[in-house]
């Protein structure tokens, strides 16, 4: 579904427009690319142009949440899926949902790792881009569903 009026999508009120992106894409790391330039894309076709705030806050959100999938999520044989939805021009959401239950990133504020870690910082920076960011359990199939939603200013489109 590209634009629809759709209730049913988190924050929506009846009557409101929602624009929907959704695909599955191989747990790869050319998925993970893949994920990304397609959100930019999807954005600057709504009106986010490239250079915008909310088109690289949201690229980048999706970059980090694509790779992590890959990374921490990732099951041999199993996609992940990657929702982005844009509700009455007020709110921008991501989702990601992968296969592997038992990899649930922890709960509250994450920690800035020490200098040389290579990894823990995707989702540090998600939690500082993002309003609202969460991880839940996967509904109606094993996995995980981690969400970020930014909220949209008039002045930024």
């Amino acid at each position: 579904m590209n634009e629809a009026i759709d209730p049913s999508v988190r924050g929506a009120e009846p009557g409101v427009r929602v624009r929907e992106f959704a695909m599955c894409f191989t747990a790869t790391a050319r998925g993970a690319r893949l994920a990304r330039r397609l959100v930019s894309l999807r954005l600057d076709e709504w009106g986010y142009p490239y250079t915008s705030e909310p088109n690289e806050t949201m690229t980048l959100i999706a970059a980090e949440l694509a790779a992590n999938a890959v990374r921490h999520g990732r099951v041999p044989g199993r996609d992940f899926h990657l929702r982005l939805t844009e509700t009455g021009g007020r709110t921008l959401r991501i989702e990601v949902t992968d296969t592997r239950t038992e990899r649930l990133p922890p709960a509250g504020v994450p920690q800035c790792p020490a200098a040389d870690e290579e990894s823990g910082r995707g989702l540090l920076l998600v939690s500082r881009l993002a309003d609202r960011w969460c991880a839940v359990p996967r509904t109606g199939a094993p996995g995980k569903c981690v969400w970020a939603e930014v909220g949209l200013d008039t002045g930024t489109r």
